[in-house]
């Protein structure tokens, strides 16, 4: 079993920056990709950040160069440094982990609950 915790969301004027953490417990070991998309409601959920066990990183093409991914621990927390926020960015913004129990299976995905960002004035 894996849990998936997000925290760190609200409210922040546009310009600003938020820092969103997520932390996984349970059997992290075998994890092999950590990230965050964010979902506005009725449209689908958008990469915005993922790291993999090798600590490739990926961004969605919205936030690069004003987002930051980063882990101290990986498989047990991960990070989003969120600066520059536009109004756009506010959204629902979703931790998950790829996870493989076997070499041989898939990698399934787990999510977090979601936190709640709003850029506004």
């Amino acid at each position: 079993q894996v849990h998936v915790v997000e925290s760190g969301g609200g409210l922040v004027q546009p310009g600003g920056s938020l820092r969103l953490s997520c932390s996984v417990s349970g059997s992290t070991s075998e994890i092999y990709i950590m990230g965050w998309y964010r979902q506005i409601v009725g449209q689908q959920r958008d990469l915005v950040a993922e790291i993999t066990r090798g600590l490739a990183i990926t961004y969605g093409d919205s936030v690069k160069g004003r987002f930051t991914i980063s882990t101290e621990n990986f498989g047990h927390t991960v990070d989003l440094q969120m600066n520059a926020l536009k109004p756009e960015d506010a959204a629902v913004y979703y931790c998950y982990v790829d996870r493989r129990v076997f070499v041989a299976d898939p990698l399934v995905r787990i999510w977090g609950q979601g936190t709640q960002v709003t850029v506004s004035s």
